[in-house]
């Protein structure tokens, strides 16, 4: 029996989301590990446009590929990364790395694996093509996740606050300039003329 179409372009973005992210922890390369993920955000995008997840695939290209990515590369391409020193912890943790990982793959097996997650995938239903998935995913959002909604949103506000505290906060190791003493300083407060007579001409003098 021949797979449907739709069942093939997901195998696909699976296969390349798989490859992709193993790439990333894989690559020696931190820009090509950057690009890798970039790679990975993109497949699962796709595999969001299968769903018809339209709002959260657009959302993931522009906020995580166009935003964040961006960011992270930037960094990366500007700070002197010691790849040795980054390399000399790998197979100290690969053990726990290992244990975790198998750890996270029983837990899929076993949530697809489920009554209930197939019960579920059972009751998937095509959609007509005037549905707006951003209308029905802000109903949810404002009526049945309301109260989740607005606690997520007052702990981001917690932690922007937190790290504008923490990065205006008063050091006394730290030397900063305050731009608005600046502009009142006069000549007179920083420049002092003082006449004097050098060695040479002085001798000559007498």
């Amino acid at each position: 029996m021949l797979m449907s179409f739709n069942t093939l372009v997901f195998y696909m973005f699976a296969a390349i989301t798989v490859l992709a992210a193993l790439r990333v922890i894989t690559a020696r390369n931190p820009v090509h590990a950057a690009l890798f993920l970039v790679l990975a955000f993109c497949s699962s995008a796709g595999i969001w446009m299968l769903l018809e997840a339209e709002f959260l695939a657009i959302t993931l290209v522009l906020v995580y590929v166009g935003a964040v990515m961006v960011l992270f590369l930037f960094v990366v391409m500007m700070l002197d990364i010691n790849l040795e020193q980054l390399r000399e912890g790998f197979w100290r943790w690969f053990p726990f790395g290992a244990l975790l990982a198998v750890i996270m793959v029983f837990q899929m097996i076993w949530v697809l694996g489920n009554r209930q997650t197939a019960e579920t995938g059972a009751k998937v239903i095509k959609h007509a093509a005037n549905y707006s998935n951003t209308k029905e995913l802000g109903r949810l959002i404002y009526t049945d996740y309301v109260y989740p909604f607005e606690l997520a949103a007052v702990l981001l506000l917690v932690a922007i606050v937190a790290a504008i505290a923490l990065t205006l906060r008063r050091r006394k190791d730290v030397k900063s300039q305050e731009p608005n003493m600046q502009v009142l300083v006069k000549k007179a407060d920083r420049l002092r003329i003082v006449s004097g007579v050098a060695e040479g001409n002085e001798d000559s003098a007498q």
